[in-house]
């Protein structure tokens, strides 16, 4: 029998961030980040103004207050249908033209030099059920297989919606009474009557919705299953316990707040998988490796043997490879939140039932995703395409951030990721006895530090009483530091020092 894998959730709020990460026998499987001040983008609700209409293209671009036009397609309801099952009424073409304002959401981040795509068939998702105010569509989650349960929920969502409205019900309705439906169906609907109302006196490019804060989210979504819930901010544990408490499949007595002197990331042994994931090489179990490289158009992901050589024939080797290629794949777009289309150049493999065999691998593996992927034939020349639904940030952005000194071709560090980890390494220092910890580090990274207070909360906190000193240099690459620890009464320093707030 198969042993079930110890499932976890690690919570934590630093440096105007919140990040959340699952995790399978402490082995990273997914993470969200999301900044406080700016939050999430994806599902958000905008009050936008149509800049032009573009009837070749069948879209218009709307301003919504970004920094570059939203792309609207004309002729496209919710995205999200596709991903249920369900029957759609006739929907009313849309008219749109140049100066109309309009209520639109958000449904594909911006990235590169292209804008956020949005629809105007809003959606308000709650646990149990998504509300459609303007979308004529009942739909089901395709997780609920039970077709007496299915034809229940459906026929019970469809007493509940008004005419030209729609629902999907979600997985977690399975378990739950006509009561509760109603409820959340009420609730959901009191949010779009506050939106509309909002919007009256919103100006154009106004965010009129905002969709859940991170641990919200994750909360709401998950379907429980976890042994432990581990909190490193004491703020943030709150609101996770409160949530804890309204679910009856996690309950209070899972989420546990860290009080050990370490960072939670280190000392559970996370800190250095992230790290990990800034790198486009990963290592194969079996000493192959994968190179994932991220263009504008894709992502590719190249599979080698690298130090494997196999214990039989060439053909073998090249299989075993692919097969656990094929499931790192899967794990690794999942932990990234790569989506857009994805292409796999497998090594080459002679024999078409080994081909087949590494299709099938991928597509089971990929069924394991939350996000909706789609796998497509291998070709001849072992080369694989599949697609999957983004629906927050890629992690690379979170960790990594142009390059100014290769033309913006490459990647170094991002300042965020490296706050992070130098907190980190404080915090390690402070719980090694020292009060006083010493940090040289790039000089534009300190400015930032300073100016983004990305260590404000932890020197108003659980370091009051002690010292951090930065010293910024020039000649320091951006990933450049050094941290040392000191509890002389008095500190010799250069003049450039400066205490940390």
């Amino acid at each position: 029998m198969k042993k079930e894998k110890k499932k976890e959730w690690f919570f934590d709020c630093f440096c105007g961030t919140q990040m959340v990460i699952y995790t399978e026998d402490r082995k990273i499987v997914e993470v969200g980040i999301e900044r406080d001040k700016e939050g999430d983008l994806l599902g958000n609700i905008y009050k936008g103004k149509v800049m032009n209409v573009v009837p070749g293209m069948q879209a218009a671009f709307v301003n919504c207050g970004m920094e570059r036009n939203c792309y609207l397609p004309l002729d496209e309801g919710p995205s999200q249908l596709s991903s249920y099952d369900g029957y759609a009424g006739s929907a009313a073409k849309r008219e749109l033209k140049e100066g109309d304002e309009i209520l639109v959401q958000v449904t594909k981040l911006p990235r590169g030099n292209k804008g956020a795509r949005v629809t105007c068939g809003l959606s308000i998702v709650g646990k149990t059920l998504i509300y459609l105010p303007n979308t004529d569509f009942l739909g089901i989650s395709r997780k609920i297989v039970d077709s007496a349960s299915r034809e229940a929920l459906l026929k019970e969502a469809d007493k509940l919606r008004e005419a030209g409205q729609g629902f999907i019900v979600r997985t977690a309705a399975e378990t739950v009474t006509k009561r509760h439906l109603k409820t959340e169906s009420e609730y959901l609907k009191r949010i779009y009557r506050s939106v509309l109302e909002t919007a009256k006196t919103a100006p154009v490019g106004a965010a009129v919705y905002h969709e859940w804060a991170l641990p919200v989210k994750v909360m709401r979504d998950s379907l429980g299953g976890v042994e432990g819930i581990y909190v490193g901010d004491r703020e943030l544990y709150e609101r996770v316990l409160h949530l804890a408490r309204m679910r009856g499949d996690v309950g209070e007595k899972k989420v546990f707040l860290h009080k050990g002197e370490r960072s939670m990331f280190s000392e559970f042994g996370l800190s250095e998988q992230i790290y990990e994931l800034s790198k486009t090489e990963v290592p194969l179990e079996n000493g192959g490796t994968l190179v994932i490289d991220a263009t504008e158009a894709m992502t590719v992901i190249d599979v080698n043997t690298a130090k494997y050589t196999g214990d039989a024939d060439l053909e073998s080797t090249v299989f075993n490879t692919n097969l656990i290629a094929a499931r790192e794949i899967a794990r690794q777009v999942r932990l990234r939140n790569i989506g857009g289309i994805v292409a796999v150049d497998f090594i080459d493999m002679a024999e078409e039932e080994h081909r087949l065999a590494v299709d099938a691998e991928l597509e089971r593996a990929l069924s394991e995703d939350r996000s909706k992927c789609r796998a497509f034939p291998m070709s001849e020349l072992c080369v694989a395409l599949f697609t999957r639904k983004r629906t927050n940030n890629e992690l690379q952005s979170f960790l990594l951030k142009p390059c100014p000194h290769c033309t913006r071709e490459g990647f170094v560090l991002s300042d965020l990721y490296m706050a992070m980890r130098l907190r980190s390494d404080i915090i390690d220092k402070f719980a090694e006895g020292y009060r006083s910890v010493i940090v040289e580090l790039n000089m534009d990274l300190m400015e930032k530090i300073l100016s983004e207070g990305y260590f404000t909360k932890d020197a108003e906190g659980s370091w009051k009483g002690k010292r951090v000193y930065l010293i910024g240099h020039r000649t320091y690459h951006e990933e450049q530091f050094t941290l040392r620890g000191d509890n002389a009464p008095v500190l010799t320093l250069p003049p450039t020092a400066q205490l940390l707030y």
